[in-house]
């Protein structure tokens, strides 16, 4: 565990310095840089499993207990620099406090003052999906503080059902960069797998092959896109939004879910098997599987759906042979 202890101790240093740094930053610094500072911990927890990857089965497993216990203990000192520095945004993370907590956190990443001001004209269009955009923002930051809290029990007992379930198959876990393109890169991995090495489409060709899919079959994805974003208070219509939704698609590094999936599994004409440790197994593109003892096929794309990876949630990794 040498490597992974080395690796460990110049994380921990490296991420609780930069925690530590100009405390006259911005609201938008402050926030941007916390955004990087759980992505570098999420990089140093790949490295971590990577290094501990080596030896016996038991030895492997002893490893990996030690790196989740070593991330959680990191995760815990990170939480608590992030939350004292929110802090002075006016953002206070005591349970009583939760509904104005969140809207001082709203207006801090928007860039409006926390201090009450009066109302004044209809806000704007732009002003609108601006202030929308902040309610996503925050209520992610509030949820990765969240998580945070009860990463070491959740995130274990994920992962340990998870192992249990792909143990029987001869199959583990091979970890994908938690970027926002994990869902792609974790396809990506797979179909390098199938082609001996090299994957015919990159994760950013997926993207763009996802998006020109639901375009030209947008009756098939409309209804379960207006369902999921129903809330949605835009003046827009919802061909509109499901326009700037494939937008969002093929050019950004928005998290991929069920919709994506449904549009993969056509666009490659595979059949897609999600394992989880959380919910039950899902499979879509049943109609491109040939079954064998397993219920996939030498073809299936095997991914694995993470609710408390990283104490972010909603991660992708590929499932491969061990």
């Amino acid at each position: 565990m040498e490597d992974a202890q080395e690796i460990q101790d110049e994380s921990s240093e490296a991420i609780l310095d930069d925690a530590s740094e100009d405390k006259q930053e911005s609201r938008d610094e402050m926030l941007s840089r916390h955004r990087k500072e759980i992505s570098q911990l999420q990089n140093k927890e790949i490295e971590l499993k990577k290094a501990a990857a080596k030896g016996s089965k038991a030895e492997q497993k002893a490893k990996k207990k030690q790196v989740e216990e070593e991330i959680s203990q990191l995760s815990a000192k990170l939480k608590e620099k992030h939350a004292e520095e929110l802090a002075s945004l006016g953002y206070n993370t005591k349970k009583e406090n939760e509904k104005n907590n969140l809207e001082n956190l709203v207006k801090a990443i928007a860039g409006v003052s926390v201090i009450n001001q009066p109302d004044h004209a209809k806000p704007s269009k732009s002003t609108k999906r601006r202030g929308k955009r902040a309610q996503h923002e925050a209520a992610r930051e509030q949820r990765i503080q969240e998580e945070q809290s009860n990463l070491i029990s959740d995130r274990t007992i994920e992962s340990e059902r998870l192992e249990k379930k792909l143990e029987p198959f001869g199959l583990t876990i091979n970890e994908i960069k938690p970027d926002g393109h994990c869902l792609y890169r974790a396809v990506e991995d797979q179909l390098a797998i199938f082609s001996g090495g090299l994957s015919p489409y990159t994760y950013q060709e997926l993207r763009l092959m996802v998006a020109a899919y639901m375009r030209n079959h947008a009756s098939e994805f409309l209804p379960f896109f207006f369902s999921e974003n129903e809330e949605d208070d835009s003046d827009d219509s919802v061909a509109e939004r499901f326009e700037r939704y494939c937008q969002e698609v093929e050019s950004t590094a928005a998290w991929g879910g069920q919709l994506e999936l449904g549009a993969l599994t056509h666009c490659l004409r595979k059949h897609i098997m999600i394992y989880s440790g959380s919910f039950p197994d899902v499979e879509m593109g049943k109609e491109y599987k040939s079954n064998n003892d397993t219920g996939t096929s030498d073809s299936s794309i095997r991914l694995s759906y993470h609710k408390h990876a990283f104490g972010l949630g909603e991660h992708y990794n590929s499932v491969v042979p061990i």
